[in-house]
């Protein structure tokens, strides 16, 4: 994927000295890291969704995703501490933009009725959430072989300091934002 990491080198870093007027090349934003979240709430009731979660993360990201587990007791959801309920996988350099490649030219095209991703999903800080709603948007995962619908939220965090700077950035990689 050193193809992606030369054309954001170039090819973004030049246009974003333009629209922003950098004077520096190192004040232009740049991609720190993806993290690619799956929550399985209904992991209390039927511990082997955990590990169908970790095998679907692990196909979509080629990197081991690591268990997370609930931080306290909360009765009325009847959750106790202690109790895995998600997996995460955070990926950086060139594991990040294959996948940042695949996302945007495999799986958002996949994605049922998809008129572009909402921009609403900024932080403020620069960095940007994503949601799906069903991880067999992507070719690794096979529609037969799952057993439960699973969505996922992916985060991009930027070194931008607006969101305007982050949105712009995140365009130039490719991101459909809806107009």
């Amino acid at each position: 994927m050193a193809r992606l990491k030369d054309h954001y080198r170039k090819n973004i870093t030049k246009k974003m000295t333009e629209q922003f007027g950098y004077k520096n090349p190192y004040e232009v934003p740049s991609l720190v890291k993806v993290v690619i979240n799956m929550g399985v709430g209904a992991a209390k009731e039927n511990p082997k969704l955990i590990d169908t979660a970790v095998n679907e993360l692990g196909q979509i990201t080629g990197q081991k995703p690591v268990i997370k587990k609930a931080k306290k007791s909360i009765s009325t959801f009847k959750l106790r501490e202690g109790t895995p309920i998600g997996v995460m996988v955070t990926l950086r350099g060139d594991m990040m933009y294959e996948f940042i490649d695949r996302l945007v030219n495999i799986a958002l095209p996949r994605v049922r009725d998809f008129k572009g991703i909402s921009s609403t999903g900024f932080d403020k800080r620069g960095n940007y959430t994503l949601g799906l709603t069903e991880q067999t948007v992507f070719p690794e995962i096979s529609y037969d072989k799952i057993d439960k619908v699973k969505g996922m939220n992916i985060t991009f965090v930027t070194t931008a300091k607006t969101d305007k700077e982050s949105k712009a950035m995140l365009e130039w990689f490719g991101l459909p934002f809806n107009k």
